[in-house]
C-alpha cells in the first residue's frame, strides 16, 4: 500500500481507502469482515457517507483494535435516524447524529469532520444560518473534531469555502467522465474542474475521491457515457495523477470487491495506463496535459508530466511547485525537440511547444 502525506499534518493516509456506501447492505458477518480484511491489507482511510445505517455498529464492532491507526471521515449532515442515509442542515438534527456517530462506532473522536454535500449555494447558506459550521468548530476545539473537510461536486461552491476559511480535506468526485462534463455530477469546464485540484494542492488541501468509477457506469461499455469501459485500476490512477489528491475511496459491497480493488497494488504500469480516454473524451479535452505519462519514456529522460504539473501549479500560484521544479535533475530547458512526446501524446498536446513556454516561464 502507497501512503501520501496530509499536507496541513503528519497523517500518512493509503491512496486507497474505504468507501462505505455499499457495505452495511451485506451480512452482518460479511461487513465487519471486510472492515478487518481492508485494515489487515493496510487500507486506514474510512468514509463514513454510508447508504445503511448498519454500518456505524458494525464498524464499531471492529474500530476498537485498530482505532489509533485508522483516520474516520464523518459527515455533519448525513442523517440515519430513519434508519437509512438522510440529509440535513437543522443543527440540532446534526449534533444528535454526531452523538449518534461517536456512541455507534465505539470512539471519543473524530479524525475528519466534514461539511456534508453542499452542491448548491442555497445549501451552504443554510449551513452557515444554522450555526453547524461553528459546531464543527467548537468540536474541533474540545478535540472531539481534529480536522475539518467538506464533500460537494461543485467546483464554484468549493472555492467559495475555502475562500472564506482552511480547509484541510475535500471530497471531491473526480472521474474521466466527470472531469470533461458527462454525467450528473459532472460539474464545471475540464479547466475549472483542474484549476480546483491546483487550488487545493498549493493551498495543502487533500482530496479525497469519492465516485471515481462514476457509480459504476464506467467499468460497463453499455453505460459508460464514452461508449467504452474502463478498469478499476484505470480509474484509480487517473485519480491519483491529479494534484491535491490523497485516496480513492471505492465502494465494496464484500470482500470479493475489497480485493478486487486491491489488485490496482500490483499491477503494472501499463495496466493501470488510462491514456485510452484521449481517444474518445470530448473536443475539450483536446491539447490539454492530465499528466497520464503516456509520452513516457523520453529519449533523454525527461519527465514530461511532472514537468507539465510543476508548471500548471506554480502559474496556479504555488510557490513550492517552482521550488519542486528548480530541484528537478532535468528540466524544460534540456528538451531537444526531437517531437518523441507529440506523436504519444493521446491529447494531442504539443509538448515540445510546450517545454519551451515552460522554459520561458522559468526563466531558463
Amino acid at each position: 500500500m502507497e501512503y501520501r502525506r496530509l499536507p496541513h499534518g503528519n497523517e500518512l493516509i493509503s491512496t486507497i481507502g474505504f468507501g462505505t456506501s455499499y457495505i452495511g447492505g451485506a451480512p452482518e458477518g460479511e461487513t465487519e469482515a471486510t472492515f478487518e480484511l481492508a485494515f489487515e491489507k493496510g487500507i486506514n482511510y474510512v468514509d463514513l457517507a454510508s447508504g445503511h445505517a448498519e454500518t456505524f455498529p458494525r464498524l464499531g464492532n471492529v474500530l476498537p483494535a485498530v482505532r489509533d491507526k485508522v483516520y474516520l471521515q464523518v459527515h455533519f449532515g448525513a442523517d440515519y435516524s430513519s434508519g437509512k442515509y438522510g440529509w440535513t442542515t437543522d443543527l440540532e438534527a446534526i449534533k444528535r447524529s454526531v452523538d449518534w456517530n461517536l456512541k455507534n462506532l465505539k470512539t471519543d473522536y473524530i479524525d475528519f469532520g466534514f461539511i456534508h454535500c453542499l452542491d448548491e449555494h442555497k445549501d451552504l447558506d443554510d449551513y452557515l444560518s444554522s450555526g453547524a459550521l461553528e459546531y464543527i468548530k467548537e468540536l474541533q476545539a474540545q478535540g472531539v473534531v481534529r480536522r475539518i473537510g467538506m464533500s460537494s461536486h461543485t467546483p464554484e461552491l468549493v472555492n467559495r469555502v475555502l475562500d472564506m476559511m482552511p480547509l484541510d480535506m475535500l471530497m471531491f468526485s473526480i472521474n474521466p467522465a466527470y472531469d470533461y462534463k458527462k454525467g450528473t455530477y459532472g460539474i464545471g469546464s475540464v479547466d475549472e474542474r483542474m484549476s480546483l485540484y491546483r487550488r487545493c494542492e498549493k493551498e495543502g488541501v487533500g482530496i479525497s475521491v469519492m465516485k471515481s468509477f462514476s457509480g459504476g457506469q464506467l467499468l460497463d461499455e453499455k453505460t459508460s457515457p464514452f461508449g467504452k469501459a474502463l478498469t478499476r485500476s484505470q480509474c484509480i490512477q487517473y485519480a491519483l495523477d491529479k494534484p491535491g489528491v490523497l485516496t480513492v475511496l471505492p465502494g465494496y459491497r464484500n470482500r470479493e470487491d475489497l480485493l478486487d480493488v486491491l489488485r490496482f497494488n500490483e499491477q503494472s504500469a501499463e495496466e493501470k495506463d488510462y491514456s485510452v480516454i484521449g481517444t474518445f473524451a470530448p473536443q475539450d479535452a483536446n491539447g490539454v496535459c492530465v499528466y497520464c505519462n503516456h509520452c513516457a519514456p523520453c529519449p533523454i529522460g525527461l519527465d514530461v508530466a511532472l514537468i507539465n504539473k510543476y508548471y500548471d501549479l506554480s502559474k496556479a500560484g504555488d510557490d513550492m511547485a517552482r521550488v519542486h521544479y528548480k530541484s528537478l535533475e532535468l528540466k524544460a530547458e534540456n528538451c531537444v525537440g526531437c517531437g518523441h512526446c507529440n506523436s504519444r501524446c493521446p491529447f494531442g498536446v504539443d509538448q515540445v511547444a510546450r517545454m519551451q513556454e515552460i522554459r520561458e516561464y522559468f526563466g531558463e
